[in-house]
């Protein structure tokens, strides 16, 4: 007798949808991305949608993302009898049931409430690996709570007071962090016209600096600026736009509103983490003494040039992260997934290197990984599945990436991510001949 076939996570996603189109059911979130973003657009307030889909500049970043993407084409290969998959994946000493991480993505409660909590239970509820953003909104104790025993990695942004740093890599420790992810690309904000021509910065309303608030070590500088001498000020002007600042730092701020509201710790709080929250001299030298203030996996994050790459590297870090910050920092920087090509090449074949910046589906997955990199981190993709279904919705997001990755490995005729390699692409002429 024949043993019995398991379908993979592309058939078994296709028939969960077709079983409930048949019941006059459509998915709330879209199978592709141009839906995904169309519908996510309409549900977001102007505000929202400026700081998580904006990008930096005139967005020639962002667009050469994807445009690096299209350069590439898959070349399928036939009767490879790849009946099933092994989607899983070794990365720093964990295995991973697929090459797909959540990535960092600050002020997500711009798109609903409890972000973090939410993405971190359909984490959970996929089976995924999230990389818990520094400029969260939960506090990473609480998003641990959420996962179990999945994979969880931190994200850090190096702060100007060492003391908060140490802090904050303690928690990263205590609740069972499988790495530490360094951002380097974000010591100070990038010019971001979307915000700006709205005025809007989340962090300036207490959103997004819950690691922050709920750190001791923070919250110990809070109070020592309120205990010091206070220098005159000149009076604020009532106007409603800074009563509706002050209503938000309020609420944003943990505990109970009314509390919150006749406290000065709130507004001390936002004004403490704008003053400290980056460090502008970020050097190799403070990169250098992370081996001794952790015992945890190190990740460099945004690593572009592949002389940083080979430098990060000697310095003894487990991995890196090529990242452009999905076009967010720096307008016309090269294309992640060009520098991601230049960086392998550079740094050989066995270091483990990691992938952001214009993945938005499975074919993308697949390209970036046949060009070299171990695993991928997915940004506002499932971002905007939260903001059109929540939780469900980051689920589906995850579950539609996977099955498409896992539809494209059996349609080209690979067994494994170790079997996606470069000699399943090719430079598409097609791209760059001319058409009439």
């Amino acid at each position: 007798m024949a043993a019995a076939v398991t379908p993979g996570a592309g058939l078994a996603r296709l028939a969960t949808i077709y079983r409930e189109g048949t019941l006059g059911r459509r998915p709330v979130v879209p199978a592709d991305f141009a839906e995904l973003e169309r519908r996510a657009r309409r549900v977001s307030s102007r505000k929202a949608w400026a700081y998580v889909a904006g990008g930096a500049g005139e967005g020639r970043t962002m667009r050469r993302n994807r445009a690096a993407f299209d350069q590439w084409a898959i070349v399928p290969r036939m009767a490879a009898g790849a009946v099933e998959r092994d989607l899983s994946v070794q990365l720093l000493g964990a295995r991973h049931s697929t090459p797909v991480l959540l990535a960092p993505v600050g002020a997500a409660a711009l798109m609903g409430r409890d972000s973090d909590v939410a993405i971190a239970r359909a984490a959970a509820a996929t089976g995924t690996a999230y990389v818990f953003s520094n400029q969260g909104c939960n506090p990473m104790e609480e998003c641990a709570a959420a996962m179990g025993d999945t994979p969880r990695w931190v994200q850090l942004y190096w702060s100007r007071d060492e003391r908060l740093v140490d802090s904050l890599i303690q928690r990263a420790e205590a609740i069972g962090a499988g790495a530490l992810v360094v951002t380097l690309d974000t010591t100070v904000l990038g010019w971001r016209p979307q915000d700006l021509n709205l005025g809007s910065l989340p962090f300036s309303r207490g959103l997004g600096i819950a690691q922050y608030t709920s750190d001791p070590r923070f919250r110990q500088i809070v109070t020592d600026r309120l205990a010091a001498p206070q220098p005159d000020k000149t009076p604020v002007r009532v106007t409603p736009g800074a009563v509706r600042a002050l209503l938000a730092m309020t609420r944003n701020h943990p505990g109970p509103f009314w509390r919150n509201l006749r406290s000065p710790v709130p507004r001390a709080s936002v004004e403490t983490f704008l003053d400290i929250y980056s460090n502008p001299g970020l050097n190799w030298e403070h990169l250098a003494t992370l081996r001794d203030r952790t015992r945890l996996p190190i990740v460099l994050k945004g690593i572009l040039h592949p002389d940083d790459a080979r430098r990060a590297l000697d310095l003894g870090v487990d991995a890196i992260v090529v990242s452009n910050h999905g076009g967010r920092q720096v307008d016309n920087a090269v294309a992640a997934l060009d520098a991601l090509v230049a960086v392998r090449e550079r740094v050989g074949a066995q270091p483990t290197v990691l992938f952001d910046s214009g993945i938005r589906t499975g074919a993308d997955v697949f390209t970036a990984l046949a060009l070299g990199a171990d695993a991928v981190l997915l940004g506002r993709p499932h971002l905007y599945g939260f903001a059109l279904a929540g939780r469900r919705g980051v689920e589906d997001v995850i579950r539609n990436v996977i099955a498409e990755l896992d539809l494209t490995m059996a349609l080209t005729g690979a067994p494994s991510i170790a079997a996606i390699t470069g000699d399943l692409l090719r430079r598409d002429s097609w791209q760059s001949a001319p058409h009439g």
